[in-house]
């Protein structure tokens, strides 16, 4: 989800990839999974001018971005109260 995110805040994958501190190929490789794993894609080409092309998020991608991170939000509220007793492992 990060490289999607980054994606989305470059406008690139390979400057997705450096951000993130991997090379181009292990980032178009993860985005063509991504893109193939769903039954549409989760980023696009995005056709360029002067400097060139990009990639961006799709509709669906931004949308199974957020669903993501809302089921990520919904499962760290879930188990906060058992993650808190273990952190007490003594009071148990």
């Amino acid at each position: 989800m990060r490289l999607l995110e980054t994606i989305a805040e470059h406008g690139s994958i390979s400057a997705a990839g450096r951000a993130l501190g991997m090379s181009y190929r292990r980032a178009w490789l993860l985005v063509e999974a991504m893109n193939r794993g769903f039954d549409r894609p989760v980023v696009e080409a995005q056709i360029g001018g002067r400097a060139g092309g990009g990639a961006r998020l799709s509709a669906f991608g931004a949308a199974v971005v957020a669903q993501y991170r809302a089921v990520e939000s919904a499962a760290e509220a879930a188990t906060a109260p058992y993650l808190s007793q273990l952190g007490q492992a003594g009071d148990l």
